[in-house]
């Protein structure tokens, strides 16, 4: 037998021991990253995602729908309890719902439309005249340059730029049908949603039982902890984000049409939209607006980069980082992996969903974490 060493310096070795544990946790967080990129290698090069998106694709107004309901719940839930039933519950929603539809694109089409119009016709030729004018004048400043031909790069660049104001032009209409179509049947696919939301609204509660049904007996409840963990900041996610980019178009068009930006609802509505996305989202939007503000004079050009800094300053400073607060809870640089990963194999639309994507997978590690404590994550010093 071996005696106790009474020599043993315990404050060592629990510290041992920690660091052990955190290489450990580090070592795990790496293993899902690497084993994640992995398996999105592998779906893509066995060409198992075009089968899969259209798969989604074909499902989607039933996403539609269980979103609709997902988010519409708690409001009908509450009615509910109020002594209204669950049917004209989610009457009242959509009726609510629908009439904000209506009333904001009979407010913002007309003059969303007049907008477009003029940016096509008027602005964007006169983004590539100044274009031209800016490299004529570069350019020009180059020829006393000895052994090198500036006219000849410049006509070179002349070129460039009049083929792709002519594919422009020439590709425009083709583009414009395809946007009408894919508009109209996005409109059909998502009133089939509509619909499919309303039913499952009915019974929500019944339905989730349904589902919940299927899962053994003995996992059942930690199936629903489980599931209302991720559920929780997930909706807090998609309520805040909501809540920002609104408050990011009433803003953006306010400052716009103040500064004489031409088409400010049109750079508007692109700003709010690409705010979803963490971090890179809002340069990408107001990226444009600046192009075009600098075509009109460079007095506009600099107020709008420095409406949009101000803009972006206080929004990522205040508003953004409280909701994140609210639902994530992620460190900046996971989201910034995340929207490189996510964005590098999805595009846009990976950038999108890459931030409540990880949110939710963190929730679940956090819960299986807690339930089996294989990481103490949760434990305190």
């Amino acid at each position: 037998m071996f005696k106790k060493d009474k020599n043993l310096n315990y404050t060592k070795v629990n510290d041992l021991v920690s660091l052990s544990l955190t290489v450990l946790k580090i070592f795990l967080i790496l293993l899902v990253i690497v084993g994640t990129y992995l398996l999105i290698v592998l779906i893509k090069e066995v060409h198992i995602l075009p089968f899969i998106l259209t798969i989604l694709s074909l499902l989607s107004p039933l996403f539609i729908g269980v979103v609709i309901a997902w988010l519409f719940d708690p409001f009908v839930t509450y009615l509910h309890k109020k002594g209204i039933k669950r049917v004209f519950g989610a009457a009242i929603s959509y009726a609510l719902f629908l009439g904000i539809i209506t009333l904001v694109l009979t407010a913002l089409v007309p003059l969303l439309s007049e907008q477009v119009n003029d940016f096509v016709t008027t602005t964007l030729p006169n983004l590539f005249i100044s274009i031209r004018n800016f490299f004529d004048n570069f350019f020009d400043n180059l020829n006393n340059i000895e052994n090198f031909d500036a006219l000849a790069l410049k006509n070179e660049i002349f070129i460039k730029l009049e083929e792709i104001t002519t594919n422009l032009t020439s590709s425009l209409p083709e583009l414009l049908v395809n946007f009408i179509t894919t508009l109209f049947s996005g409109i059909g696919v998502f009133g089939i949603g509509l619909i499919i939301g309303f039913y499952l609204l009915l019974d929500f509660d019944k339905n989730t039982d349904t589902l919940f049904s299927l899962v053994p007996k003995r996992y059942r409840e930690e199936t629903k902890r489980c599931l209302n963990a991720v559920n929780r900041p997930l909706k807090r996610f998609v309520n805040g984000a909501l809540i920002d980019c609104s408050v990011i178009f009433v803003v953006t068009t306010i400052g716009f049409s103040i500064i004489g930006l031409k088409a400010p609802l049109l750079f508007a509505i692109f700003c709010a939209i690409t705010n979803v996305i963490p971090y890179a989202g809002p340069y990408i939007g107001g990226a444009p607006a600046v192009l075009v503000g600098l075509t009109q004079s460079p007095a506009i050009g600099i107020a709008v980069l420095i409406f949009i800094v101000v803009v972006q300053a206080i929004e990522g400073n205040l508003l953004q980082p409280f909701i994140m607060s609210k639902t994530t809870k992620l460190n900046p640089v996971t989201i910034i992996l995340g929207l490189l990963i996510f964005g590098y194999f999805f595009g846009i639309l990976g950038m999108i969903l890459s931030t409540p994507i990880i949110g939710a997978i963190k929730e679940l590690v956090n819960f299986f974490d807690e339930k089996y404590g294989f990481l103490n994550f949760e434990k305190k010093d």
